[in-house]
């Protein structure tokens, strides 16, 4: 399928099924929510790298206005409903302030993919948030997770959950994301031992130096 969306790209990468809190105040996305809320139509989120926004992005459903302030400003509740792919952007819509862009859906298996993966992935991330002393922020009822709720835990760049936002079957993501981790948990592991080597200098300490037979 191909449509033309408005589009509002941000600095961050926001995945199907994930709710984001926006507060609008420039003119034109003022404007362009507006006219969403108006037409019960959604928009797109492209992530923004150097100051141009990506060819993948993601189409966001307005849930909630959940305040307008007296100067025309908003909070808006928002979920990331499905990737797109942009096949052309239009930067002037007539008599509109805010631009555009036609785009295509591609295939994207959100089902969970290999379960014994996916549940070795939350055991892991578990691992990671018990390293960095994180274990209180960690969801305690999830028992396993799809790719898309374990991506913001774990520690990816921006770019590296763009890259992961063009993937488009669960099991290539959880893949991503073992790869990810499999690289991350020895340097926070080495991090921290390094820490507690600082913690410990200056202390007086009992070590037994062996028998070397000198």
């Amino acid at each position: 399928m191909t449509n033309f969306i408005p589009v509002f790209p941000l600095e961050i990468v926001v995945f199907p099924g994930e709710k984001l809190n926006l507060h609008i105040f420039e003119p034109r996305y003022k404007q362009m929510i507006k006219d969403c809320v108006e037409l019960k139509k959604p928009f797109g989120l492209p992530p923004v790298f150097g100051n141009k926004p990506s060819e993948y992005g993601t189409l966001m459903e307005i849930l909630e206005v959940a305040n307008v302030y007296d100067n025309g400003e908003m909070d808006i509740r928002t979920q990331g409903v499905s990737v797109f792919n942009v096949l052309e952007y239009v930067k002037q819509i007539p008599d509109k302030l805010y631009a555009g862009a036609i785009v295509s859906y591609p295939d994207n298996v959100m089902a969970h993919g290999d379960t014994q993966l996916s549940k070795l992935l939350m055991n892991e991330v578990k691992r990671l948030y018990t390293l960095v002393n994180l274990e209180h922020k960690f969801p305690a009822d999830k028992t396993a997770m799809v790719s898309y709720e374990i991506a913001h835990l774990v520690g990816m760049t921006k770019e590296q959950e763009y890259e992961m936002l063009q993937l488009m079957t669960e099991l290539q993501r959880l893949e991503y994301i073992r790869r990810h981790l499999k690289n991350v948990i020895p340097v926070v592991q080495e991090l921290e031992a390094m820490k507690e080597r600082v913690q410990r200098n200056g202390h007086f300490r009992n070590l037994n130096p062996g028998d070397f037979n000198l």
